[in-house]
């Protein structure tokens, strides 16, 4: 895995932007139809994590009518406008909880969708899942990127927790990822 975290610094707020990518051998399509569905989520989160679907509030992606998206036998679906609700452990070893909204923001099918926070513990959140075909020694699989741009909020206190935990967590969480997708793909 790649690991990769940029800092700007401007006038009053710390901006980061955090980047990570991991192969699998899987065709795009189902990699992406994977990711697509928001019930996948606390599968690829630590379990440390804590991480709980509390509420989907989906918009079809193009092409996918409502139906399809919510109610069959197929997976659902998040579309630009679809927002998600998680709970999820603040600090892995405490017991206290928070809630995150994500909204979609961008979706162009098997190719790249983002999200952003609406509510959580950032002051900004901005999430871009992008997903290439990549031949790696003769078998096709999928190339998964994640571009991460947030602002911690908080003044000096933002940095420490930046410093101190916030890096380390997406590492950890996005190694965690890169282990348990193939298994969860059938890889």
């Amino acid at each position: 895995m790649r690991w990769r975290l940029a800092c700007t610094i401007p006038v009053r707020e710390m901006s980061f932007h955090a980047q990570f990518e991991h192969w699998v051998p899987e065709p795009v399509e189902k990699v992406f139809l994977f990711f697509a569905n928001p019930g996948n989520l606390p599968r690829i989160m630590p379990p440390s994590s804590g991480t709980e679907l509390r509420e989907l509030r989906l918009v079809p992606p193009p092409g996918v009518d409502a139906i399809r998206s919510t109610v069959s036998s197929l997976p659902p679906l998040a579309g630009v406008g679809s927002e998600i609700v998680t709970s999820f452990r603040l600090l892995p070893f405490l017991p206290f909880r928070g809630e995150w909204i994500a909204r979609i923001t961008e979706f162009e099918w098997n190719d790249h969708f983002a999200d952003e926070q609406k509510k959580g513990p950032f002051k900004k959140f901005h999430h871009r899942h992008s997903f290439v075909r990549e031949d790696r020694n003769h078998v096709i699989g999928t190339l998964v990127k994640d571009a991460i741009d947030y602002e911690v909020g908080f003044g000096i206190l933002g940095t420490l927790a930046q410093r101190v935990a916030i890096r380390r967590i997406f590492q950890e969480m996005f190694e965690y990822r890169q282990q348990a997708l193939p298994k969860l793909l059938g890889s």
